[in-house]
């Protein structure tokens, strides 16, 4: 993120970027009042160590309802899953185990993000989070991987506060990072793990198999036939010993013999029956080089690892689940051997998966080898490293996981709750600049050729004071948006008929436009291209008296605002226009190929894109920065710099990030995401922003009959929005307070702060239901106090219309697809046109007509009962519903 300061020139050279980005990362709190709410993980801590967790979201008092059954949501039904609570003393300690065979992605985020904040959120219990690669495969293996994965889990930790640890003196190098000590790896404990394995062997719990792989799958069984023993599992022991002793000296080849657990062919979980915990492999190990020729299976090799270190809760996600059972079986009989002296837990989560993308190992190898991008870091990737050269903030990406929560479920997440995070987060922290990615000029005929610049202090961020100004020039020439004049006698002026679009505010030929900050300016002349009559350049007059926004006593407010850059000190440059890579929610469901489709239109380059000179100027900063950090071995910090650091709102275009390929003589930047979600609902967006006359087709006179009646149903604002936080009213037990995002945006476009809302749903819908819920609100009644609080939106919600404690309250859900802010329909009516405020009597009244009117019908749709039909109360995606309730009303 640049952080500019309002500071002469010369005293800016004087700073650091780096500096500059602790400045900006000092005034916006990481957490920025949002965390994890309590999940059904941090209470099985919670009720087995008896450590209270902190800086969770806060969702009101527990009772004791809330902690019934948790221990057995998260095990299985046996009391033996359970460990002792003796188990559990010392720190609570979490870890994060990648195999270094690929790039990490999004859903290892969701990983790295839980297993750091349990660790955090246990600091009472002196909560730590290692860092472990689980280093079992050298075939798959490589240094490369090793370096990608801890510089990804630094970045996304970053501008968290660091684990430390007790041997923080020793940490160099690539040891550093946001864990607690140095990083740790599955081969630390090799002998360890093979001194295990010996254990099992002594004990009669494994023997070395002469199978092979395919004779294995065969005596396996199926799901539903037991397995048969393999003809060598009742060996002797001290024949087993030799053999495994001789499979450790590299006797055999590859896949000849391998050791198996012994436990029972006839379980009903294929993980039991006698898995393989050691096979042979001669391949020389990334760390270890050829000290070894076997290893561990991971199933075997996962608990030990955990033990030795400490770790007490060992997070997965459910594909782990039934492979818990092994988990157990390996813990518990290390344990009694005397060779760790702690018994770990494993409990399953559930994987991240996300719409428009795929997150499979295999298809993005595909994506890369094939060359569909460019690279394992380009930008449209879903990997840690593509997103972070695409300019998403790593605080994003964290409340992303946040608001996606814990559960046990699996659930296909939109991509676009993900760019809405990171819209609020370049929100806060990203500058404002001019950039004008199509280029027309603008001559200043009345200003002096030669005349000098004029210089305009313009604050870098709207909402943020204490960042200060940046300077721009304005002088005779001058770049604006090629779409912000409308050419009536061009091409385009002839192909609308001679006219501007309906409510087209910015320049014309002849007309008035501000540019912003700066003058009024009148286009007197276009100078057009010979060949295609297309403008090349206009000529205009600038209004001195107009400086700054000021309009003149006795003239008209000049309606249209545009953005500009002067042509001598603004700099040319290059935009990488991104979208997202695939244009169907579920890339190859329909095909079976995900490669078809891949959205062609996901870049557009964009060049001979000008910036204003205060972008240019942070730009080679950064640039220079950065290679001076590589030249100093600066690479493995915690605060390392990335050119992606630098963030900026282009005004009215979206969040864009500086490119690694930028160089002094070619600064590129990358689009991060629109203003505003481009991709859901655009049919019915479209549909709710047509002319009033087309809205008001058919409908009845009012009052002197100059103007059609709206009928009440179209005057109500019932808009989709989202919930992003909800807890309880601080005065009032029967209320709850949320955070609404209906989609607001200022003039300029810009996404504004979620709206408060107060509603009385205490005990009728539990917190965890509401977060990240979409619903629909009404957003044009008159914001209430309601206990010395102001609500400024409504939800609303279907009733049984019993009493107390009772009644059953569900929400109107909107498919997740829907955008926040979509205005919503009546069936077969014409598009609403919302007042702006419902704020008089008579108004009110309004709403109190349209309620008695709204009813769920016998399908659990939401409608509106009107003397003519019964209508669906419709999205862009659907008809709106509540989960079960049937004939009732809405209110």
């Amino acid at each position: 993120m640049a952080m500019v300061v309002r500071l002469p020139y010369a005293s800016l050279a004087c700073l650091t970027l780096s500096t500059l980005l602790l400045l900006l990362a000092a005034v916006v709190p990481s957490t920025h009042g949002f965390a994890y709410a309590p999940n059904f993980i941090t209470k099985i801590i919670e009720q087995t160590t008896g450590v209270t967790p902190v800086g969770l979201l806060d969702v009101g008092g527990k009772t004791d309802d809330d902690n019934a059954g948790v221990v057995e949501d998260a095990s299985s039904s046996t009391e033996d899953d359970a460990p002792p609570v003796a188990t559990l003393s010392g720190p609570i300690t979490t870890r994060f185990p990648p195999e270094p065979n690929g790039y990490l992605h999004l859903g290892h985020a969701k990983a790295v993000s839980f297993n750091f904040a349990v660790a955090r959120a246990f600091a009472e219990g002196n909560g730590r989070c290692h860092m472990r690669l689980d280093d079992t495969n050298p075939t798959k293996e490589d240094e490369e991987y090793v370096n990608s994965i801890l510089e990804d889990v630094r970045w996304i930790q970053s501008g968290l506060e660091p684990f430390g640890g007790d041997d923080d003196d020793d940490d160099e190098g690539g040891d550093v990072g946001p864990w607690y000590g140095t990083v740790r790896k599955t081969s630390d404990y090799f002998q360890l793990i093979y001194d295990a394995a010996v254990h099992l062997i002594n004990s009669g719990d494994a023997f070395v198999d002469e199978l092979t792989a395919e004779e294995m799958r065969e005596y396996r069984g199926t799901l539903t036939e037991p397995g048969k023993e393999s003809p060598h599992r009742n060996r002797s022991i001290e024949e087993n010993l030799q053999l495994f002793e001789k499979m450790r000296a590299g006797d055999f080849a590859d896949g000849t013999l391998a050791l198996r657990a012994k436990i029972d062919m006839t379980s009903p979980n294929l993980n039991l029956r006698d898995p393989v915990i050691y096979r042979i492999k001669h391949e020389s190990h990334q760390a270890t080089g050829d000290e070894w020729c076997i290893y561990p299976m991971y199933d075997f090799s996962h608990p030990i690892a955990d033990a030795v270190e400490g770790i007490t809760h060992s997070l997965c996600t459910l594909e782990f689940e039934d492979h818990r059972p092994l988990y157990d079986w390996v813990a518990e009989r290390i344990l009694k051997a005397g060779l760790v002296d702690c018994r770990p837990r494993q409990i399953e989560f559930s994987r991240l998966n996300l719409k428009y993308t795929v997150l499979s190992k295999r298809k993005l190898i595909k994506l890369v080898e094939e060359s569909y991008v460019t690279g394992w870091d380009d930008p449209r990737m879903p990997t840690l490293s593509g997103i972070r050269r695409r300019g998403f903030p790593p605080s994003a990406i964290r409340l992303f996981c946040e608001r996606m929560g814990i559960s046990k479920t699996d659930s296909n997440i939109d991509f676009g709750i993900l760019e809405d995070c990171a819209r609020e987060k370049l929100d806060e922290g990203s500058p404002r600049a001019f950039a004008i990615l199509d280029p027309l000029k603008v001559t200043i005929t009345n200003l002096d050729e030669g005349s000098s610049l004029e210089d305009f202090q313009v604050p870098r961020h709207p909402k943020r004071e204490e960042l200060g100004d940046r300077t721009v020039p304005f002088g005779k020439s001058v770049y604006i948006e090629r779409s912000d004049f409308f050419d009536l006698e061009g091409p385009e002026g002839e192909a609308n008929g001679g006219k501007a679009p309906r409510g087209f505010k910015r320049l014309l030929p002849g007309e008035k436009v501000r540019l912003k900050y700066a003058y009024v300016i009148s286009c007197d002349e276009v100078v057009r291209d010979a060949t295609t009559n297309e403008p090349v350049e206009l000529l205009c007059s600038v209004y001195p008296e107009t400086r700054a926004g000021v309009t003149p006593e006795g003239e008209a407010r000049v309606k249209g605002i545009i953005q500009w850059v002067e042509a001598t000190s603004g700099s040319s440059c290059q935009v990488m226009q991104y979208d997202r890579l695939f244009k169907a929610e579920e890339p190859g469901k329909e095909s079976d190929d995900f490669t078809s489709d891949i959205n062609q239109k996901s870049l557009k380059v964009i060049k001979n894109v000008m910036v204003e000179p205060s972008v240019a100027m942070d730009a080679l900063r950064v640039i220079a920065e950065i290679r001076n950090n590589e030249n100093s071995d600066h690479s493995s910090s915690n605060d390392k710099l990335y050119h992606s650091d630098l963030t900026y709102q282009f005004e009215r275009s979206g969040y864009f990030a500086l490119d690694a390929s930028s160089t002094e003589e070619n600064l590129v930047f990358n689009r991060v995401v629109t203003l505003r979600d481009t991709w859901a609902g655009e049919t019915n967006i479209k549909k709710a922003k047509q002319p009033k006359q087309q809205q008001n087709q058919g409908g009845k006179k009012r009052g002197g009959g100059q103007a059609p009646v709206i009928e009440d149903a179209r005057r109500v604002a019932l808009r989709a929005g989202t919930i992003l936080e909800a807890g309880p009213h601080p005065e009032a037990d029967s209320l709850i307070l949320c955070k609404l995002d209906c989609g607001d945006t200022n003039e300029a476009g810009e996404p504004e702060d979620p709206r408060t809302v107060v509603a009385g749903l205490a005990g009728k819908i539990s917190y965890d239901d509401l977060i990240n819920r979409k619903i629909v609100c009404i957003t044009n009644l008159k914001p209430a106090k309601m206990r010395g609080i102001e609500s400024a939106a409504m939800l609303l919600a279907a009733s049984d219309g019993k009493e107390g404690d009772d009644e059953t309250v569900q929400l109107l859900d909107v498919p997740a697809s829907v955008p926040n802010g979509e205005l919503l329909s009546f069936e077969n009516m014409e598009p609403g046109e919302p007042d702006a405020m419902l704020k008089s009597k008579g108004a009110l009244k309004v709403w109190d007509r349209v309620k008695s009117k709204l009813r769920v019908n016998e399908s659990g749709e939401a409608t509106y009962q009107d003397e003519e039909a019964v209508r669906k109360i419709m999205t862009s995606a659907g008809p709106v519903k509540v989960s079960s309730l049937k004939d009732c009303m809405i209110g």
